[in-house]
Formats: C-alpha cells, sequence, structure tokens
C-alpha cells in the first residue's frame, strides 16, 4: 500500500545549502505521497526568500523558537504522514532514499524505526567517509552513536506512544531520542543502505564545539541510564586536551593530561572511578613516567 511520508526539516541562517537540502527531499520517487514541512526560525540570510519560490511544493513558517529541537517538534506536530524523516538544513538525502525506507516499513511492520547508512559529506557535496553505521545493539549505542540521524525514519506512532525530542538539548537530541526510544521499547531496523549524506564543515555544531557536545552527552546519559560509559569520558578528556593544542604526539604530557581529565570526568558524572579506568589510566600514566624516565614497562 502507498505510504504518506512526512519530512520536517528545521532551519535557521542556512540559506548556503538549504536549497540542495530541499531540492533533496522533493526529487524523491515513491509510491506515495509526500509532505515537507520546514520550519525556519526567522533567518535573514535569505532562507525564506528561497523557500517562498517553492510555493505550494512545501509547507514552511518562519519565526522565533525554542532552537533546532524546538523546531522539530513544532514540524512533528503539524506532521500527517504514515512515516516520518527529519532531515536539517544542511543535509541531504540521497536518490530512492524514501521508497527503499516506506518498501523496508511495508515488509517489516514490527519496526519503529529504520535506519540506514549514510556519508559524511563537505560543504561541496563530496563525500568525506562513510558514516560508521553497525548493526543494532542497545548496548553499542550506549557506547557511540552509530545511527546518522538524517538516515533515521521512523512511524508517526512512534511519536504518538513516546513523544518528542528534550527541547533543553542543544548538541544530542538525536541521540537522547534514540536512547529513549528503545528503553520505551520501539523496535529499530537496519537498511543497508546509503540514504543521506550529513555534512562537516567548521561552522558545524559537532565539530565547532567539541567540549560542549560531550559534556552534554555525558549530563544527558547520566540522567538518561544512571551513569555515562568510560568511552564518553575518555572522549570528554580527549576534547578537553585538545582543546587546549596539547599535541597528540606528546607521548608523555597527553596521556597525563587524559588521564586526570578522564578521572575528574567519572567523578563528576558516575561519582566512582570503574575498574577499569583505574587500570586503563594507571597504565597510561605509568607508561608517561617510564617514558620521562627512560625505562622499560
Amino acid at each position: 500500500m502507498p505510504c504518506k511520508v512526512s519530512v520536517v526539516t528545521p532551519s535557521y541562517n542556512q540559506g548556503r545549502f538549504i536549497e540542495r537540502t530541499i531540492d533533496s527531499v522533493l526529487s524523491q520517487q515513491f509510491p506515495g505521497n509526500l509532505e515537507y514541512l520546514v520550519m525556519d526560525g526567522g533567518s535573514h540570510d535569505g532562507t525564506r526568500e528561497i523557500l517562498s519560490r517553492y510555493g505550494g511544493k512545501l509547507q514552511w513558517v518562519s519565526e522565533h523558537d525554542g532552537g533546532q529541537a524546538d523546531a522539530v517538534n513544532k514540524g512533528l506536530g503539524r506532521a500527517t504522514g504514515d512515516i516520518i524523516g527529519w532531515l536539517n538544513s544542511d543535509d541531504i538525502y540521497y536518490p530512492g532514499a524514501i521508497a527503499a525506507v516506506c518498501e523496508i516499513f511495508g515488509a517489516h511492520p514490527e519496526a519503529d524505526v529504520v535506519y540506514g547508512d549514510a556519508n559524511h559529506i563537505d560543504a561541496s557535496d563530496g563525500i568525506l567517509e562513510p558514516y560508521p553505521t553497525e548493526a543494532w545493539d542497545f548496548n553499542r549505542l550506549l557506547e557511540t552513536c552509530f545511527l546518522c540521524q538524517p538516515a533515521v525514519f521512523f512511524r508517526k506512532s512512534v511519536v504518538e506512544r513516546f513523544g518528542t525530542l528534550d527541547a533543553s538539548l542543544q548538541m544530542c537530541l538525536d541521540y537522547e531520542y534514540w536512547i529513549r526510544l528503545t528503553k520505551s521499547g520501539a523496535v529499530f531496523h537496519w537498511l543497508r543502505q546509503v540514504l543521506a549524506g550529513s555534512r562537516l564543515y567548521p561552522e558545524t555544531k559537532t565539530l565547532g564545539s567539541r567540549v560542549k557536545v560531550h559534556r552534554e552527552i555525558n549530563g544527558m546519559l547520566a540522567r538518561r541510564i544512571g551513569r555515562v560509559p568510560d568511552r564518553w569520558l575518555y572522549n570528554y578528556a580527549h576534547a578537553v586536551v585538545d582543546g587546549k593544542g596539547i599535541p597528540r604526539s606528546s607521548r608523555r604530557l597527553f596521556p597525563l593530561m587524559v588521564s586526570g581529565i578522564s578521572i575528574y570526568a567519572g567523578l563528576r558524572w558516575n561519582h566512582r572511578i570503574s575498574i577499569d579506568m583505574q587500570k586503563t589510566t594507571g597504565a597510561w600514566v605509568a607508561g608517561a613516567i617510564a617514558r620521562v624516565f627512560r625505562v622499560e614497562v
């Protein structure tokens, strides 16, 4: 049976990219109906003029909002499709993405969420690298976000059952949502097809504010699952040390600083240091000291 798909695009001052985003959605061909909703936060860079050129091919509003999550939530509230995609205003769908997703949802009625493969792309749409997508494993998801947000689609019933995005988050709103859905019982299905391009460039939130990103992730995990896995604590420590300009090639100072900040992070968010972290940071410190005194360990 043909499906109706709603795609929600939050936007704010992305006139540089949004036309490519829109065209990648409107050029999708599949046996069903497309509802395209662009929630713009009051852009002043020409975005509204671009949106107006598409006429009735999409629905859009341009008004002040509370940030990306709030904009997405507004779109989710308006969406009437059976299947929903969330595509940021600097990302793109590849041809055939929606058709493939509809086919999978039709073949797997038990699936609440379908996620596909994706690429990291540059400002000119060139492929930088494949996104590291993995087979579904919730324990693994708690250690790394292997779902690429623009390559994820979910049923409208997911929103009705489990709610919308956490509008208090700025950096990890998608990651929190996948964790919350899983804990609530949603079923995820991996589609082995490249569906989307996720853009990376210096101004993106993930590249431009790494410490802030990891700080928010750690706080979210502490609230959502009651602990922060060691891997995220190490990631935070690496981001802090990198931000201080300490070269990773420094085989003495770098491991000492990462060890100290990892321990601090464990105490801050978990109120304890895991046995594994004690062993790992102990080995790093011992190795760094050994290099100072030029002894073998």
